[in-house]
């Protein structure tokens, strides 16, 4: 393996764009390789989709001082190279970076798969996101083969009769925290899954209160899991029979515990597809009732949402919320959710402001329908301006309502 490894490495050199896997298709065991040698990233263009809280174990533009990164997502852990100028974060929702990462052509692309089959074909396990659309218009094509990855019978699958190299290199699955338990990410969750209907096709994005959705839909029936991600709950409405028997839960990747892969890996509940099939606008658009859940960390009182800026930092990127958000709400019987607590830093800062004060807006207002607090739900579909800072208003922390209330006064005072 050392062997192998030393030749994988040998194909990092200067000028070169190499493509890694992000999200939980990064493979630890590379990552812990390159840190160990730094030396062979000097001069290289990382590109990959990491993902803030899932890809923290390495920041990549940190490797060598002349070393950059290309990805659409910002991990805690780059912020230092970020600031440095060797990380370049594209503007990009997940649609908009499968289109580009279909489009580029990398000198290396690395695939992170489980062992072959009898045919020679390897399964990406957990993470059919992005590498596919990468594989074919690499140069050098890497299969790096972990036996702990699981054989997901309906993910992408890579040949090996396409790579130019195989490496054997196992290693840890990325896997989801525990999740912590609070009284208003529960209560939170159990207002969103009060607005459910069965039948619904169900999109979560990262966050306490989508995560815990899928503990208040086990009454629900006739669910179909339409999303980027399959998390641990999928299985909990699994067995307590809130599925669609025979339904199409699609998903790009996994993220939960080896026991939640392993499962998926015996029950073959999912299929695992592209970015481009999972975050397709066409496609997203005609899937019927489909329910976008995703949290933020504003909302203003037009309904504009923040998910990238906390304070002054830039502390994430656009991500794949924006494609469901924005396809729910033209989804017959569809609807677009932002889940949130109403204040932060132990209720001393309110989530619900008069007007975001951020560089960026990372989803618009006509991309909202609902936005629901631990202090009920703020309906804006079909509102007026006035109509919807009001209602903003009232799932605002009872604190903060008269501020606001004044703030807008004055902010309306200016429109003419």
């Amino acid at each position: 393996m050392a062997c192998h490894l030393d030749v994988l490495l040998s194909a990092f050199r200067s000028g070169r764009t190499i493509y890694i896997p992000g999200a939980t298709g990064e493979s630890r065991a590379l990552a812990t390789a390159l840190r160990d040698q730094p030396e062979v990233s000097a001069g290289v263009r990382f590109v990959s989709g990491l993902v803030p809280g899932m890809n923290e174990t390495l920041d990549y533009g940190g490797l060598a001082p002349d070393c950059t990164v290309t990805t659409f997502m910002l991990p805690a852990c780059m912020r230092d190279s970020f600031a440095q100028g060797r990380v370049t974060l594209l503007p990009r929702t997940y649609w908009g970076a499968a289109r580009y990462l279909q489009a580029i052509a990398c000198d290396v692309a690395v695939a992170h798969v489980a062992p072959p089959n009898a045919d020679g074909l390897c399964s990406l396990g957990v993470a059919s996101d992005f590498t596919p659309l990468v594989w074919p218009n690499a140069m050098f094509k890497v299969l790096l083969i972990n036996p702990a990855m699981p054989i997901l019978p309906r993910a992408r699958m890579l040949s090996i009769a396409d790579a130019d190299l195989v490496v054997t290199l196992e290693g840890p699955l990325v896997e989801a925290p525990v999740a912590r338990e609070t009284e208003t990410a529960a209560a939170i969750a159990r207002t969103v899954a009060a607005l459910i209907p069965d039948g619904a096709h169900i999109q979560t994005g990262i966050g306490s209160a989508p995560d815990r959705v899928w503990t208040f839909l086990r009454d629900h029936r006739g669910l179909v899991l339409r999303s980027g991600m399959a998390n641990g709950g999928l299985r909990e409405l699994a067995e307590a029979g809130a599925l669609a028997d025979g339904g199409a839960h699609l998903a790009g990747i996994a993220y939960g515990s080896v026991d939640f892969y392993n499962w998926l890996q015996d029950t073959d509940l999912v299929e695992f597809a592209t970015t481009l099939e999972t975050h397709g606008l066409p496609a997203l658009i005609d899937t019927p009732r489909l329910h976008s859940i995703n949290s933020a960390l504003e909302v203003d009182l037009f309904g504009q949402v923040n998910v990238e800026w906390q304070g002054n930092a830039l502390s994430s990127g656009v991500g794949g919320g924006p494609d469901f958000m924005r396809a729910a709400t033209f989804s017959p019987g569809g609807r677009s959710i932002i889940a949130l607590p109403a204040t932060a830093e132990r209720g001393m800062v309110s989530r619900i402001v008069a007007r975001l004060a951020r560089p960026s807006v990372s989803v618009a207002r006509s991309d909202i329908d609902t936005v629901v607090t631990e202090h009920g739900v703020a309906e804006l579909r079909d509102k007026g301006i006035d109509e919807r800072a009001q209602a903003l208003i009232t799932v605002a922390a009872p604190q903060f309502r008269a501020e606001l209330e004044e703030e807008w006064r004055a902010l309306r005072a200016t429109f003419g």
